[in-house]
């Protein structure tokens, strides 16, 4: 039995004994073999995976690269056989091929019964409640040790991280405020005029606004963009082990790094609130002005009567709240990030869907606490 190709080549001999030997002959080569090495592995595996012992020899193949030897170790299942006869100079790229690491065998994935996906779920419940817990007591050991220091608190790095958080977000949150004002303005407009209580959107808007959206909105953005640069900008150290290196120098790590994070925050977001309650009030109020021909100057004369201060106030705690709640997070995900870029973009992601949805939570806590506060 015999197949022959154009350059790469192959015959079968047999011996006085009866043994079959598979010789080789040609250029073993990626120009040699072109785009025959599918053919020419289905028609050489069942020599190598024949229960018959089979020799082969190689000595008469004329040129050799690491393309032909792969196909060769390939055939015989990256497993060079006992009677395998090759020239000196060709030993190398078969050792190449055999010092690399043998892939494991196909296993069908098995599937996870619930038993093991509820042990699973509860493990990391625990060792994020935990790492939680024990950031969150550093912190308020590090806030002790700065009330008895004062002289200790890291103003310059609490003012980078205002700017970083506050002024820099200023467009985005003004963008979002005006658009969301306009479209609060213009389908309260809709139905208000249905029932000819248009003056009634002053009410609508001011409390919306000032209480519910205002607030929401600048905390979802913030956690989108402040809290995903606050994780990521933790894992980065974590890379380059200049977290190591703070423990190394004995610098706490909360102190220089969460603490300023969380009081920025604290101080930035409210103020952030303020900024998007104002723009989305002017995007309402110049919708209503055009939709209902209410008059600017009797619109913003209206909002203190219609709106009482304490919803303003309920909306501004609630920013620091989340603003709070935000750096934690995010400095939480960001500590916990592996020094590799697989676990950097996990856990960031991990920290904005968090904090975001623990904005959401925490704003339903205030809902339902204080119903009955502010409101006719």
């Amino acid at each position: 039995m015999s197949g022959r190709f154009e350059d790469a080549a192959f015959h079968t001999a047999r011996d006085e004994a009866g043994r079959t030997t598979v010789v080789l002959t040609g250029n073993w080569t990626l120009r040699g073999i072109g785009r025959r090495h599918q053919a020419l592995s289905a028609t050489l595996r069942p020599y190598a995976a024949g229960e018959v012992k089979v020799s082969w020899d190689c000595r008469s193949i004329q040129k050799l690269d690491n393309v032909g030897a792969l196909i060769l170790w390939r055939i015989h299942g990256f497993n060079q056989p006992a009677d395998f006869q090759v020239r000196a100079e060709h030993q190398a790229l078969f050792r190449h091929w055999a010092e690399r690491e043998t892939p494991p065998p196909a296993e069908r994935k098995k599937k996870r019964d619930w038993v093991e996906t509820v042990l699973s779920a509860e493990r990391a419940f625990v060792s994020h409640f935990f790492g939680f817990a024990t950031l969150l007591g550093e912190v308020l050991l590090d806030t002790g040790a700065l009330l008895r220091h004062p002289a200790r608190t890291p103003w310059k790095d609490i003012s980078a991280t205002i700017y970083e958080v506050g002024v820099r977000a200023l467009g985005i949150t003004a963008l979002v405020g005006a658009l969301v004002g306009v479209v609060m303005s213009y389908l309260s407009a809709l139905e208000l005029r249905t029932f000819g209580a248009q003056s009634y959107i002053v009410n609508v808007l001011g409390l919306s606004i000032l209480r519910e959206l205002g607030p929401l909105l600048a905390a979802i953005l913030v956690a989108g963009r402040s809290g995903s640069a606050m994780a990521a900008e933790l894992g980065v150290m974590r890379l380059t082990e200049e977290l190591d290196a703070l423990s190394a120098m004995g610098v706490s790590r909360t102190l220089r790094l969460v603490l300023p994070k969380i009081v920025a925050l604290g101080i930035g977001l409210p103020l952030l609130v303020i900024w998007t309650d104002a723009i989305a009030l002017l995007g309402g109020m110049i919708t209503a002005h055009i939709e209902l021909g209410i008059n600017v100057a009797s619109f913003i004369h209206s909002i203190p009567a219609a709106v009482p201060v304490v919803n303003l106030i309920l909306g501004l705690v609630k920013g620091v709240v989340f603003g709070i709640v935000i750096a934690l997070i995010a400095c939480h995900f960001g500590l916990r990030i592996q020094p590799n870029t697989q676990s950097l973009a996990k856990e960031t992601t991990n920290a904005v869907v968090s904090a975001i949805t623990a904005v959401i939570f925490v704003d339903a806590v205030f809902a339902i606490a204080f119903r009955g506060l502010g409101l006719p």
